[in-house]
């Protein structure tokens, strides 16, 4: 709106604003768009909030906006013409979710580099395939990036070092040694969604547009969302992958035929006791999921309006699909630091890198070791929030400086 194209008076664009910095936010439906025409439904009870009508959430209750815009000494907007389309004929409520979907995944695929480094370390594996030459000689910057992740959590690692001579293996399996490959190729398709919603976040996308210095009001197409719902579509096919490799590192960790010398399940009492079998059959299961929303709502189109809108994004579909893959991808990624953690104890006295210990570290403030079985929910929860809330994402690069 603020680009000066949509036709609406800068009052509209304060209104907004003073919206959110009180604290006011319109209750909006996540369904109601097809993503072309606008996210017309959704963005109409954003609108409505402006209007002083509608539900909103204030102070961590809902209630109605005439009744805390009054509290916040907010008087209700009169729209004037155009304004009304300015305010639904765009792709603000896809993108707006497409934007929270990316700074989640963003944070999630730091959390995978420590949770992989810790895998590696409880399976003995070697560090070796993340050398600077091995990834400079195929430099996608999204791998090395996450080669140099690894590194620096795995820096001075005294199991590294226990099996470093006469171990007679000649590599790791491709979970853990492709991990800059995989991981790597998750940042470099978040980086393209990024690039993306940028844009469309700072684009004029209703319809029609209002040109001053020509003169012109003109009918486009900057509503269609085709462009956000293929990127959101990629974003949920790269953490459903991310998810896919942390879950076979979860099973070597728990198979003992794979483990190199970890108990059954990780349990103290094998055979006696079942570990953590049900975590890796919980994290099976969101997997399952993740792939049943790997498929793109982007190629999916139905035509609407007495088809005269005859072909559509689904756009929103896509945002809503992201946004759940990452609260998904972020339980799996949960549940292998649960198993890694458990690993790394069964090899000490030995430390592992010194990033891998400050995760374990900070794993064991809120998760505590698996002594004998127990209900697995809370301590998963708990690993969930630190996922999503915790400084684990920040490890590798408040080391690195």
């Amino acid at each position: 709106l603020a680009r000066g194209n949509s036709g609406c008076r800068v009052l509209i664009v304060e209104q907004l604003l003073e919206l959110l910095n009180a604290g006011i936010h319109p209750r909006v439906p996540e369904f109601g768009s097809v993503g072309a025409s606008g996210d017309l439904a959704p963005l109409a009870h954003v609108a409505l909030g402006l209007l002083g009508e509608g539900l909103a959430e204030y102070s961590g209750d809902e209630q109605s906006v005439e009744t805390v815009m009054a509290a916040e000494g907010i008087a209700p907007l009169t729209l004037g013409p155009k304004e009304g389309l300015a305010l639904i004929n765009g792709t603000q409520a896809t993108t707006g979710l497409g934007v929270l979907a990316l700074r989640t995944a963003e944070r999630a695929v730091e959390v995978a580099e420590v949770a992989g480094a810790m895998s590696l370390e409880a399976l003995l594996g070697t560090p070796e395939p993340f050398r600077k030459e091995i990834h400079e000689a195929r430099p996608h910057k999204g791998q090395g990036i996450s080669a140099s992740r690894l590194r620096t959590l795995l820096a001075d690692s005294e199991i590294r070092a226990s099996h470093r001579e006469d171990d007679p293996r000649v590599q790791d399996a491709y979970s853990l040694r492709c991990m800059p490959q995989v991981h790597g190729a998750a940042r470099e398709a978040l980086g393209y969604v990024r690039g993306i919603l940028e844009v469309e976040a700072n684009s004029a996308t209703d319809n029609p547009l209002v040109f001053p210095s020509a003169g012109v009001v003109v009918s486009g197409g900057n509503f269609h969302a085709q462009i956000v719902a293929q990127a959101l579509d990629l974003l949920t096919i790269a953490v459903t992958d991310l998810a896919s490799i942390s879950e076979r590192r979860i099973e070597r960790m728990l198979n003992p035929d794979l483990s190199i010398g970890l108990p059954a399940f990780l349990s103290k009492r094998p055979g006696v006791e079942s570990g953590f079998m049900i975590a890796q059959v919980t994290a099976v299961d969101l997997l399952g999921e993740l792939r049943i929303l790997a498929h793109p709502a982007s190629v999916d189109s139905v035509t609407t309006s007495a088809n005269q809108e005859d072909h559509v994004s689904m756009g929103l579909g896509a945002a809503r699909k992201a946004k759940r893959a990452v609260g998904l991808l972020e339980q799996v990624l949960a549940t292998e630091l649960m198993c890694a953690a458990q690993g790394i104890d069964y090899r000490r006295p030995l430390t592992g890198g010194r990033g891998v210990e400050i995760a374990h570290q900070r794993i064991r403030t809120v998760v505590s070791e698996l002594e004998q079985d127990r209900s697995l929910g809370p301590d998963l929860d708990a690993l969930t929030n630190l996922v999503r809330y915790g400084d684990l994402s920040r490890i590798a690069a408040e080391m690195a400086g």
